[in-house]
């Protein structure tokens, strides 16, 4: 992972990871001040967010949000229409605040998460790559999705400037690194998986143009995309991999996020049935139904207490209508959801290890505190996922060495960490 992190970084297309300069050269620490906005925009729906900053005294005194549900014709619709849209939903949450002498002689200024791959040429503009998820305007593709919300909200007269474009894994270090200046590394593991860090400016041959005055870079490595001979796959990855929308790509992200494990799991289950009786005479039509088996299912399987495995025996029947199973049955497939979920745990760990070794972290004689601030339901919600990530930091980089590591929960990268990456980057910086 070390390796080809330098390898992306050396030059554009020089490795299947990224390494994506995002243009956020400060992190925010705590001290700032004010009123600022977020957009959060990656799938069906996009949020609105107002945020009070009030230094390091009292942090975020207040935080308001709306959800706006985007109607299906503006996802395939024009540029215009969609920003028109978005940037109407921004007025109406600006106005509702009443009039707000704060901004009588200077501009609202707004982060703006864009969960879609885009091609950043500085801190506050980039042009959209393609489309992914449920949208396909293409006149939006190739321009800069900032001009087209700067230009949307002024047809609105709203006074706002877009300070920050990022994506929600800067966001997730940007929240992490307010509440504590030792983050050093920001992962996503939840649907799917991502990770960014700090990293010295001096060491991306890549970036063009002068060095920025923090001397540091905030790096998107992209590393779901991330594949190598090393990586353990089975059959069952190869085969999940060659009927994805995406085959040969994202084959990390596809052994350990949350939206492929269940997968993986009832792919197992598929092989067993089809070469043993050992759940009896069974219906094969759910198990044959890709991703029925979801990550919250193998979870509660995985997480069962009863004496008699009961929950994974409703699952069987309710998901895939596998019924009157054995206690040892049961207890085999708890075993298959254990094996998945603890090579997905060890490999994001691994992951995190490269990031750490890359930035010369996480080794006996670096006394410096480092903090991985995770975000994402997997990591939050799936305990056993949870417990096994955090031990094989420990097993990898050592007893001594993981006194200075620490993972910690950080929520809302993509609406917080925007509203606070804009606090950074604001205008009015003295």
């Amino acid at each position: 992972m070390a390796e080809e992190m330098a390898a992306g970084l050396a030059e554009e297309g020089g490795s299947k990871v990224k390494m994506i300069v995002s243009y956020v050269d400060s992190l925010p620490n705590g001290s700032e001040e004010g009123l600022f906005y977020a957009l959060d925009l990656g799938g069906t729906n996009f949020r609105v967010l107002r945020v009070q900053l009030a230094g390091k005294e009292k942090r975020v005194v207040k935080r308001e949000s709306r959800e706006v549900s985007i109607p299906r014709h503006l996802m395939s619709g024009n540029s215009s229409e969609l920003f028109g849209f978005i940037a109407l939903a921004l007025a109406k949450f600006v106005h509702d605040e009443g009039h707000n002498t704060l901004f009588d002689n200077k501009q609202r200024e707004l982060g703006f998460t864009f969960s879609f791959p885009v091609r950043q040429t500085s801190i506050a503009s980039g042009t959209l790559i393609k489309w992914t998820k449920a949208f396909s305007i293409d006149d939006a593709v190739g321009e800069d999705v900032v001009a087209e919300l700067q230009m949307a909200m002024e047809k609105q007269g709203l006074d706002m400037r877009v300070s920050a474009l990022i994506n929600d894994t800067v966001g997730t270090l940007a929240a992490g690194s307010y509440y504590d200046e030792d983050v050093v590394v920001g992962v996503i593991l939840g649907t799917g998986s991502n990770a960014a860090y700090l990293e010295k400016a001096s060491a991306i041959p890549k970036l063009e143009g002068e060095l920025p005055k923090s001397g540091n870079m905030v790096i998107n490595t992209e590393w779901g995309n991330f594949s190598s001979p090393c990586l353990p796959l089975t059959e069952y990855d190869e085969a999940l991999d060659k009927e994805s929308l995406n085959p040969g790509e994202q084959i990390f992200e596809k052994l350990i996020s949350g939206m492929y494990l269940g997968e993986i799991v009832r792919r197992v289950l598929l092989k067993i049935s089809l070469q043993s009786s050992i759940f009896g005479n069974v219906d094969q039509t759910k198990l044959k139904s890709h991703f029925i088996l979801r990550t919250p299912d193998i979870s509660a399987m995985h997480h069962d207490q009863t004496p008699d495995l009961k929950i994974v025996a409703e699952k069987l029947a309710d998901n895939l209508k596998i019924i009157d199973t054995s206690l040892e049955t049961r207890k085999m497939v708890v075993e298959i959801c254990d094996i998945v979920t603890r090579r997905s745990a060890r490999l994001a760990a691994a992951g995190i290890v490269g990031i750490l070794r890359k930035i010369g972290r996480g080794n006996p004689n670096d006394k410096r505190k480092s903090v991985i601030a995770i975000d994402g339901g997997l990591y939050e919600h799936y305990t056993e996922f949870r417990q096994c990530l955090e031990s094989t930091l420990t097993e990898l980089i050592g007893e001594e060495a993981s006194r200075s590591v620490t993972v910690k929960l950080a929520n809302d990268g993509s609406g917080l960490g925007a509203a606070l990456i804009a606090a950074a980057h604001s205008q009015y910086l003295k």
